[in-house]
Protein backbone atom coordinates (compact mmCIF):
# COMPACT_ATOMS: atom_id res chain seq x y z
CA UNK A 1 0.00 0.00 0.00
CA UNK A 2 2.94 2.27 1.11
CA UNK A 3 4.00 1.89 -2.45
CA UNK A 4 1.00 2.49 -4.14
CA UNK A 5 0.77 5.81 -2.29
CA UNK A 6 4.26 6.87 -3.07
CA UNK A 7 3.23 5.99 -6.86
CA UNK A 8 0.48 8.14 -6.70
CA UNK A 9 2.59 11.01 -5.52
CA UNK A 10 5.25 10.78 -8.11
CA UNK A 11 2.13 10.61 -10.84
CA UNK A 12 0.75 13.78 -9.42
CA UNK A 13 4.20 15.43 -9.45
CA UNK A 14 4.99 14.83 -12.77
CA UNK A 15 1.28 15.80 -14.50
CA UNK A 16 1.76 19.42 -12.16
CA UNK A 17 5.05 19.72 -14.11
CA UNK A 18 3.75 18.80 -17.07
CA UNK A 19 0.50 19.86 -17.20
CA UNK A 20 1.90 23.28 -16.51
CA UNK A 21 4.44 22.85 -19.02
CA UNK A 22 2.29 23.98 -22.19
CA UNK A 23 0.09 26.31 -20.25
CA UNK A 24 3.76 28.50 -19.44
CA UNK A 25 4.55 28.08 -23.05
CA UNK A 26 0.92 29.25 -24.33
CA UNK A 27 1.68 32.03 -21.72
CA UNK A 28 4.54 32.92 -22.44
CA UNK A 29 3.57 34.01 -26.16
CA UNK A 30 0.57 35.92 -25.37
CA UNK A 31 2.46 37.42 -22.21
CA UNK A 32 5.29 38.55 -24.41
CA UNK A 33 2.27 39.41 -27.36
CA UNK A 34 0.26 41.45 -24.90
CA UNK A 35 3.68 43.27 -23.32
CA UNK A 36 4.76 43.98 -26.89
CA UNK A 37 1.49 45.89 -27.80
CA UNK A 38 0.21 42.44 -30.09
CA UNK A 39 -1.81 39.76 -30.19
CA UNK A 40 0.12 36.55 -30.58
CA UNK A 41 -0.65 33.37 -31.14
CA UNK A 42 -4.66 33.27 -32.30
CA UNK A 43 -4.52 31.58 -35.96
CA UNK A 44 -4.88 28.36 -34.99
CA UNK A 45 -8.09 26.61 -34.70
CA UNK A 46 -9.59 23.03 -34.20
CA UNK A 47 -13.81 22.98 -35.62
CA UNK A 48 -13.64 26.78 -35.65
CA UNK A 49 -12.09 27.76 -32.14
CA UNK A 50 -9.36 29.04 -31.35
CA UNK A 51 -9.39 29.12 -27.07
CA UNK A 52 -6.84 31.96 -27.33
CA UNK A 53 -4.31 30.58 -29.38
CA UNK A 54 -3.47 27.47 -27.16
CA UNK A 55 -3.70 25.21 -30.61
CA UNK A 56 -0.14 27.12 -31.51
CA UNK A 57 1.38 25.04 -28.91
CA UNK A 58 -0.52 21.40 -29.55
CA UNK A 59 0.97 22.19 -33.16
CA UNK A 60 4.59 23.21 -32.09
CA UNK A 61 4.46 20.30 -30.36
CA UNK A 62 3.62 17.78 -32.80
CA UNK A 63 5.86 19.55 -35.30
CA UNK A 64 9.25 19.23 -32.68
CA UNK A 65 8.24 14.99 -33.38
CA UNK A 66 7.88 15.25 -36.97
CA UNK A 67 10.69 17.16 -37.71
CA UNK A 68 14.00 15.53 -38.99
CA UNK A 69 16.44 15.26 -36.17
CA UNK A 70 20.02 16.59 -37.53
CA UNK A 71 23.16 15.47 -35.61
CA UNK A 72 26.27 17.47 -37.37
CA UNK A 73 28.80 15.19 -38.55
CA UNK A 74 31.99 15.81 -36.76
CA UNK A 75 29.66 15.81 -33.34
CA UNK A 76 30.34 13.06 -30.31
CA UNK A 77 27.12 11.10 -31.37
CA UNK A 78 27.12 9.74 -27.81
CA UNK A 79 27.64 12.91 -25.56
CA UNK A 80 25.23 14.84 -28.41
CA UNK A 81 22.46 12.52 -27.79
CA UNK A 82 22.62 12.22 -23.90
CA UNK A 83 22.76 16.20 -23.27
CA UNK A 84 19.60 16.88 -23.83
CA UNK A 85 18.29 13.93 -20.96
CA UNK A 86 20.84 15.45 -18.26
CA UNK A 87 19.35 18.60 -18.68
CA UNK A 88 15.21 17.10 -18.37
CA UNK A 89 15.99 14.73 -15.74
CA UNK A 90 17.81 16.61 -13.04
CA UNK A 91 14.91 19.51 -13.53
CA UNK A 92 11.94 16.78 -12.76
CA UNK A 93 13.72 14.93 -9.63
CA UNK A 94 14.33 18.46 -7.86
CA UNK A 95 10.56 18.27 -7.50
CA UNK A 96 10.87 15.15 -5.71
CA UNK A 97 11.25 16.63 -1.96
CA UNK A 98 9.15 19.79 -2.55
CA UNK A 99 5.95 19.72 -0.48
CA UNK A 100 2.79 20.53 -2.13
CA UNK A 101 0.27 20.28 0.94
CA UNK A 102 0.65 19.34 4.59
CA UNK A 103 -1.07 15.98 5.44
CA UNK A 104 -4.24 13.85 4.22
CA UNK A 105 -6.04 11.59 6.84
CA UNK A 106 -8.23 8.51 5.49
CA UNK A 107 -8.65 6.35 8.31
CA UNK A 108 -6.16 5.75 9.82
CA UNK A 109 -3.55 6.74 7.51
CA UNK A 110 -1.86 10.03 7.65
CA UNK A 111 -0.18 10.53 4.15
CA UNK A 112 2.38 13.06 3.90
CA UNK A 113 2.13 15.23 0.77
CA UNK A 114 5.71 15.22 -0.38
CA UNK A 115 7.13 12.45 -2.45
CA UNK A 116 10.38 12.25 -0.69
CA UNK A 117 10.52 13.21 3.14
CA UNK A 118 14.37 14.25 3.58
CA UNK A 119 16.20 15.63 6.63
CA UNK A 120 18.49 17.37 3.86
CA UNK A 121 16.32 18.32 1.73
CA UNK A 122 17.68 21.81 0.67
CA UNK A 123 20.94 20.09 0.55
CA UNK A 124 19.24 17.72 -2.06
CA UNK A 125 17.54 20.51 -3.73
CA UNK A 126 21.23 21.80 -5.19
CA UNK A 127 23.25 18.33 -5.53
CA UNK A 128 20.13 17.57 -8.05
CA UNK A 129 19.81 20.82 -9.48
CA UNK A 130 23.73 21.68 -10.60
CA UNK A 131 23.72 18.51 -12.28
CA UNK A 132 21.91 19.82 -14.63
CA UNK A 133 25.35 22.10 -16.06
CA UNK A 134 26.60 19.14 -17.00
CA UNK A 135 23.93 18.91 -19.96
CA UNK A 136 24.81 22.28 -21.19
CA UNK A 137 28.04 21.87 -21.37
CA UNK A 138 28.25 18.55 -22.70
CA UNK A 139 25.64 19.89 -25.26
CA UNK A 140 27.97 22.67 -26.22
CA UNK A 141 31.23 20.59 -26.20
CA UNK A 142 29.66 17.33 -28.50
CA UNK A 143 28.06 19.68 -31.02
CA UNK A 144 31.94 20.11 -32.27
CA UNK A 145 30.92 24.11 -32.49
CA UNK A 146 32.42 27.56 -31.86
CA UNK A 147 29.34 28.82 -30.88
CA UNK A 148 27.86 25.94 -28.97
CA UNK A 149 31.14 25.73 -27.10
CA UNK A 150 31.07 28.79 -25.59
CA UNK A 151 27.17 29.16 -24.57
CA UNK A 152 28.38 25.73 -22.77
CA UNK A 153 31.45 27.34 -21.50
CA UNK A 154 28.79 30.40 -20.42
CA UNK A 155 26.72 28.29 -19.04
CA UNK A 156 29.14 26.60 -16.49
CA UNK A 157 30.74 30.00 -15.49
CA UNK A 158 27.38 31.33 -14.73
CA UNK A 159 26.13 28.60 -12.94
CA UNK A 160 29.11 28.04 -10.51
CA UNK A 161 29.00 32.25 -9.39
CA UNK A 162 25.22 31.99 -8.97
CA UNK A 163 25.18 28.89 -7.21
CA UNK A 164 27.37 30.16 -4.12
CA UNK A 165 24.92 33.27 -3.91
CA UNK A 166 21.61 30.89 -4.31
CA UNK A 167 23.15 29.02 -1.21
CA UNK A 168 23.94 31.58 1.19
CA UNK A 169 20.72 33.36 -0.28
CA UNK A 170 18.73 30.73 2.03
CA UNK A 171 21.06 30.32 5.34
CA UNK A 172 19.15 33.11 6.90
CA UNK A 173 16.34 31.23 6.38
CA UNK A 174 17.74 28.06 7.86
CA UNK A 175 18.99 29.89 10.85
CA UNK A 176 15.76 31.46 11.66
CA UNK A 177 13.36 27.83 10.97
CA UNK A 178 16.88 25.47 12.54
CA UNK A 179 15.69 22.89 9.68
CA UNK A 180 16.80 21.42 6.27
CA UNK A 181 13.24 19.49 5.68
CA UNK A 182 11.47 21.54 3.51
CA UNK A 183 8.19 20.10 5.22
CA UNK A 184 9.26 21.50 8.90
CA UNK A 185 10.24 24.78 7.04
CA UNK A 186 6.83 25.64 5.88
CA UNK A 187 5.03 24.18 8.44
CA UNK A 188 6.86 27.00 10.78
CA UNK A 189 5.56 29.50 8.52
CA UNK A 190 2.23 29.53 9.61
CA UNK A 191 2.34 31.75 12.80
CA UNK A 192 1.44 35.48 12.85
CA UNK A 193 2.93 38.47 13.66
CA UNK A 194 0.62 41.25 15.31
CA UNK A 195 -1.80 38.17 15.21
CA UNK A 196 -2.55 38.73 11.15
CA UNK A 197 0.81 39.26 9.33
CA UNK A 198 2.08 35.52 8.62
CA UNK A 199 5.94 35.22 9.02
CA UNK A 200 6.76 33.71 5.78
CA UNK A 201 10.13 33.84 5.16
CA UNK A 202 9.66 36.60 2.63
CA UNK A 203 9.04 38.66 6.09
CA UNK A 204 11.69 37.38 7.86
CA UNK A 205 14.35 37.37 4.92
CA UNK A 206 13.12 40.17 2.76
CA UNK A 207 17.02 40.38 1.36
CA UNK A 208 17.80 36.70 1.25
CA UNK A 209 14.22 36.52 -0.82
CA UNK A 210 15.66 39.42 -3.41
CA UNK A 211 19.41 37.09 -3.94
CA UNK A 212 17.56 34.33 -4.27
CA UNK A 213 15.37 34.93 -6.78
CA UNK A 214 17.64 37.23 -8.73
CA UNK A 215 20.36 34.25 -8.23
CA UNK A 216 17.19 31.91 -9.44
CA UNK A 217 16.79 33.73 -12.83
CA UNK A 218 20.97 33.26 -13.56
CA UNK A 219 20.11 29.72 -12.67
CA UNK A 220 17.25 28.78 -15.06
CA UNK A 221 18.91 30.58 -17.63
CA UNK A 222 16.19 33.14 -18.21
CA UNK A 223 16.15 36.98 -19.27
CA UNK A 224 18.08 39.27 -18.49
CA UNK A 225 20.87 36.74 -17.67
CA UNK A 226 19.77 33.64 -20.48
CA UNK A 227 23.65 34.44 -22.17
CA UNK A 228 24.17 30.87 -22.46
CA UNK A 229 22.07 31.24 -25.60
CA UNK A 230 21.87 34.93 -26.28
CA UNK A 231 21.15 34.62 -30.04
CA UNK A 232 22.70 38.22 -30.59
CA UNK A 233 26.08 36.66 -29.47
CA UNK A 234 26.30 33.46 -30.31
CA UNK A 235 23.13 32.09 -32.39
CA UNK A 236 21.62 30.23 -30.23
CA UNK A 237 24.36 28.85 -27.86
CA UNK A 238 24.91 25.25 -26.49
CA UNK A 239 22.10 24.18 -28.85
CA UNK A 240 23.03 26.07 -31.74
CA UNK A 241 22.96 22.47 -33.22
CA UNK A 242 19.68 21.07 -31.88
CA UNK A 243 16.45 20.30 -33.66
CA UNK A 244 13.54 18.49 -33.88
CA UNK A 245 12.72 16.08 -30.21
CA UNK A 246 16.50 16.82 -28.69
CA UNK A 247 15.55 20.70 -29.45
CA UNK A 248 12.56 20.30 -27.51
CA UNK A 249 14.11 18.25 -24.56
CA UNK A 250 15.96 21.68 -24.00
CA UNK A 251 13.33 23.23 -24.17
CA UNK A 252 11.17 21.90 -21.85
CA UNK A 253 14.10 21.36 -19.15
CA UNK A 254 13.95 25.44 -19.50
CA UNK A 255 10.08 25.17 -18.54
CA UNK A 256 10.10 22.84 -15.85
CA UNK A 257 13.21 24.88 -14.43
CA UNK A 258 11.00 27.57 -13.92
CA UNK A 259 8.44 25.56 -12.54
CA UNK A 260 10.66 23.93 -9.98
CA UNK A 261 12.66 27.46 -9.19
CA UNK A 262 8.97 29.01 -8.37
CA UNK A 263 8.14 25.59 -6.43
CA UNK A 264 11.48 26.44 -4.36
CA UNK A 265 10.78 30.17 -4.07
CA UNK A 266 7.16 29.54 -2.88
CA UNK A 267 8.56 27.26 -0.24
CA UNK A 268 10.92 28.97 1.21
CA UNK A 269 9.71 32.39 0.94
CA UNK A 270 5.97 32.45 0.88
CA UNK A 271 4.40 29.84 3.41
CA UNK A 272 4.55 26.74 0.78
CA UNK A 273 1.36 25.15 0.77
CA UNK A 274 -0.15 27.46 3.74
CA UNK A 275 -2.90 29.87 3.81
CA UNK A 276 -3.44 32.41 7.16
CA UNK A 277 -5.35 31.73 9.43
CA UNK A 278 -6.32 28.10 7.94
CA UNK A 279 -5.50 25.18 10.02
CA UNK A 280 -6.12 21.20 9.67
CA UNK A 281 -9.70 21.63 11.41
CA UNK A 282 -10.90 24.74 9.61
CA UNK A 283 -10.41 28.60 9.44
CA UNK A 284 -9.86 30.65 12.56
CA UNK A 285 -9.57 34.18 12.76
CA UNK A 286 -8.87 35.83 15.47
CA UNK A 287 -12.19 34.74 17.81
CA UNK A 288 -13.88 33.12 14.61
CA UNK A 289 -13.78 29.96 13.81
CA UNK A 290 -15.19 27.95 10.46
CA UNK A 291 -14.47 24.10 10.88
CA UNK A 292 -13.80 22.12 7.33
CA UNK A 293 -13.48 18.60 6.54
CA UNK A 294 -9.84 17.50 6.07
CA UNK A 295 -10.45 16.55 2.61
CA UNK A 296 -11.76 20.41 1.63
CA UNK A 297 -8.40 21.25 3.63
CA UNK A 298 -6.14 19.60 2.15
CA UNK A 299 -7.80 20.74 -1.19
CA UNK A 300 -6.98 24.39 -0.46
CA UNK A 301 -3.66 23.69 0.29
CA UNK A 302 -3.03 22.33 -2.47
CA UNK A 303 -4.61 24.94 -4.52
CA UNK A 304 -2.69 27.56 -2.36
CA UNK A 305 0.32 25.77 -3.36
CA UNK A 306 -0.19 25.75 -7.08
CA UNK A 307 -1.30 29.25 -7.19
CA UNK A 308 1.72 31.06 -5.56
CA UNK A 309 3.87 28.25 -7.75
CA UNK A 310 1.87 29.84 -11.15
CA UNK A 311 2.67 33.45 -9.83
CA UNK A 312 6.04 33.38 -9.77
CA UNK A 313 6.07 31.29 -13.32
CA UNK A 314 4.40 34.17 -14.41
CA UNK A 315 6.62 36.64 -12.88
CA UNK A 316 10.01 35.43 -14.61
CA UNK A 317 7.67 35.16 -17.99
CA UNK A 318 7.03 38.70 -16.96
CA UNK A 319 10.53 39.91 -16.38
CA UNK A 320 12.18 38.05 -19.35
CA UNK A 321 9.63 40.55 -21.56
CA UNK A 322 10.51 43.21 -19.49
CA UNK A 323 14.01 43.81 -18.89
CA UNK A 324 17.04 43.76 -21.60
CA UNK A 325 19.82 40.71 -21.28
CA UNK A 326 22.69 42.49 -19.56
CA UNK A 327 26.39 41.82 -20.96
CA UNK A 328 28.62 38.99 -20.00
CA UNK A 329 30.46 41.13 -17.65
CA UNK A 330 28.04 42.87 -15.62
CA UNK A 331 26.21 39.54 -15.33
CA UNK A 332 29.65 38.33 -13.84
CA UNK A 333 30.51 41.75 -11.99
CA UNK A 334 26.98 42.22 -10.47
CA UNK A 335 27.55 38.07 -8.83
CA UNK A 336 30.74 38.27 -7.19
CA UNK A 337 31.06 42.15 -6.48
CA UNK A 338 27.26 42.82 -5.32
CA UNK A 339 25.22 40.03 -4.42
CA UNK A 340 27.91 37.53 -2.85
CA UNK A 341 28.68 40.19 -0.67
CA UNK A 342 25.64 41.47 0.48
CA UNK A 343 24.19 37.63 0.50
CA UNK A 344 27.20 37.11 3.62
CA UNK A 345 25.99 40.76 4.79
CA UNK A 346 22.15 38.98 5.35
CA UNK A 347 23.79 36.13 7.06
CA UNK A 348 25.82 38.01 9.27
CA UNK A 349 23.26 40.20 10.36
CA UNK A 350 20.83 37.61 10.99
CA UNK A 351 23.00 36.19 13.47
CA UNK A 352 23.39 39.19 14.96
CA UNK A 353 18.96 39.36 15.08
CA UNK A 354 19.05 35.91 16.59
CA UNK A 355 21.72 36.27 19.32
CA UNK A 356 19.67 39.90 20.34
CA UNK A 357 16.19 38.25 20.28
CA UNK A 358 17.23 35.36 22.65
Amino acid sequence: MEAVIVLLKIVFILSFQFGLLPLFIWLERKGSAYIQDRRGPNRAAILGFTIGGIFHTIADGIKMFVKEDIMPQQANKALFALAPVLVVIPSLLTFAIVPFGDVLTIGERVINLQVASLNVGILYIFAISSLGVYGIVLAGWASNNKYSLLGGLRSSAQMISYEITLGLAIIGILMIYQALDLQQIVRQQNQLLFGFIPLWGVVLQPLGFILFIVAGFAEVNRTPFDLPEGESEIVAGYHTEYSSLKFAMFYMGEYINMVVMSAVITTLFFGGWQIPFLYRDGFHIFSLSLPLHPILVTLLQVGAFAVKVMFFCWFFVWTRWTLPRVRYDQLMKLGWKLLLPLALANIFITGIIIILVK
